[in-house]
């Protein structure tokens, strides 16, 4: 089996030797060339034909998206950004994700090469799978599409106690919950972008870090019908909004008589995430029971299958993104896999198979 030729682009000569030393590692890897800028890159790119390039979002000569945008445009790779934990930083990587980059690694903004270090396996993981992503040539999107009218690898049991189905609530409000990973920043967006402005109440766990949610819920909002913010502790889950988890916490809902509030928990990484999907799932399921609608989308591992089974077992319908329009068919596919859902969609029919859930 030939190995995957990866080129490194950063102006950072500690980056290109950390990521150099992290990706030899793996025997299925290959460094094939290293560029400390965009315009050297071009050409090692010509030259080498690599199959995937690691790229910093902030360079000289030419910012990274900017590069992205030429490259994506005239000779689609699969890329996986270096992002700093910033909030420009956070910005800049997820206009590189709607671009068309397939994933990012962030920096840590001190210590980088232990922080560097203490990613190895995702570092790697995710170059692998860049390598089997079928990219797109980039164009220009419009901004004005319209809604349609229709760690230790622990469980949930670590945040929340396990599921008792005796709850049935009387009450006709619907929440919508959703959960991704690899592939879903822009997933979710597609998703919102089709859901009519009367949608329930959506609670979305997205395995993001702190730094990045934030500007991300900004970024939904700018593209949705709906009104999207990041979650915050207490915060009542209204129809037509839609509540992000906070990368550093577990994002769960809870029931205040006739109300849904959004539970925000700093508790262990469940799955090695927090947020994580079976948390949420898990709490949605306690507290919603049939009244609820569960969605995994694209995403690496296996968070949110366990949780989607439990939904479907308190009475909720569920789905999933089908494996052919998912960067990863990792956690929708193991849904798929235990039975938590029959039902797995192109992406582009989710938000269609929403809407004729809960009318």
């Amino acid at each position: 089996m030939s190995k995957i030729k990866v080129l490194i682009v950063d102006d950072s000569a500690l980056v290109r030797q950390i990521l150099t030393e992290i990706l030899s590692s793996d025997r299925g890897i290959e460094i094939v060339g290293i560029a400390q800028d965009p315009l050297i890159a071009r050409e090692k790119i010509k030259e080498l034909k690599p199959d995937v390039i690691t790229l910093d979002v902030e360079m000289p000569k030419m910012d990274g998206v900017t590069f992205l945008k030429n490259l994506m445009r005239l000779h689609p790779l699969p890329v996986v950004m270096i992002s700093s934990l910033t909030e420009k930083g956070a910005e800049i990587t997820l206009e590189a994700l709607e671009i068309g980059a397939v994933d990012f690694v962030a920096k840590p903004k001190i210590d980088v090469k232990d922080g560097l270090e203490d990613y190895a396996y995702e570092i790697i993981s995710k170059v692998k799978i860049a390598a089997n992503t079928k990219v797109k040539a980039y164009t220009e999107k419009k901004s004005n599409t319209p809604f349609m009218d229709v760690a230790p690898k622990l469980s949930a049991d670590a945040v929340i106690g396990k599921t008792h189905y005796a709850k049935r609530f009387k009450t006709t409000d619907k929440i919508l919950a959703i959960g991704a990973s690899t592939g879903g920043t822009e997933a979710i967006k597609d998703v919102l972008m089709l859901l009519p402005p009367d949608a329930p109440g959506t609670i979305i766990s997205q395995h993001i870090p702190e730094a990045f949610s934030g500007p991300f819920a900004l970024r939904m909002n700018k593209s949705s019908a709906m009104t999207v913010c990041e979650a915050q502790d207490g915060q009542q889950i209204l129809p037509g909004h839609v509540y992000i988890a906070p990368g550093s916490h577990h994002l769960m809902i809870e029931r205040s008589g006739a109300l849904y509030l959004c539970k925000l928990s700093d508790g262990p990484p469940v799955n090695r995430h927090r947020p994580s999907v079976d948390v949420m799932f898990r709490s949605v399921a306690q507290n919603v029971g049939p009244n609820a609608i569960g969605v995994i989308l694209t995403g690496m591992g296996d968070d949110g299958a366990k949780g989607l089974k439990e939904m479907l077992d308190a009475g909720a319908p569920t789905m999933v993104q089908d494996e052919k329009t998912s960067v990863v068919w990792g956690m929708p596919g193991e849904a798929y896999r235990i039975g938590a859902t029959e039902f797995a969609y192109p992406l582009k029919d989710i938000a269609a198979e929403i809407v004729r859930k809960y009318k």
